[in-house]
């Protein structure tokens, strides 16, 4: 995890992270999972916040293909979202997002990749009470779309694969 720019115009104050799920250790790249979250500070209360901050999260993960093709699994990951935000007693309101999963064949000089899946969330929500566990919440987010069990932080995983195409 890492702070990265905050996007400017979304509020007046932003600070932002980035988390990537990595095999191993300074892996430049991801091929497992990637997320971002923005925490916004507005004192003008925007209406659609009903408050002054505001999380806004972005998570992806490639898949096998046969998951991609779940037609639960866009509900399933929201529920990972509101179960993570719950288990971690991050008290939230006024959320809203989209859940995307999308389907890739690979043709020509691609064909060779193979069938491919994603799945991608991406969220906001008024956060109720201390920021940490938003973030945690978050992150496991993260790890959960990247086919990693909640509470495996430093746990190696064995013999998972993923597709590499996104």
């Amino acid at each position: 995890m890492r702070e990265i720019p905050a996007p400017s115009g979304l509020a007046p104050d932003a600070i932002a992270l980035a988390g990537d799920v990595r095999p191993e250790e300074g892996a430049l790249e991801s091929l497992f999972g990637t997320g971002r979250l923005i925490l916004l500070h507005d004192p003008s209360e925007p209406d659609a916040w009903s408050g002054p901050w505001r999380i806004v999260c972005f998570a992806q993960a490639p898949l096998e293909h046969d998951i991609g093709t779940d037609p639960m699994l866009a509900d399933v990951a929201w529920a990972w979202l509101t179960d993570a935000l719950a288990s971690r007693g991050a008290g939230f309101h006024s959320a809203s997002g989209t859940a995307t999963k999308t389907l890739s064949k690979g043709f020509g000089t691609l064909a060779a990749e193979g069938d491919g899946a994603q799945i991608e969330l991406r969220a906001s929500w008024s956060p109720e009470g201390p920021v940490t566990p938003h973030i945690e919440a978050w992150a496991e987010l993260v790890c959960m779309l990247a086919g990693l069990p909640p509470g495996s932080e430093g746990i190696a995983m064995l013999g998972a694969r993923r597709s590499t195409r996104g």
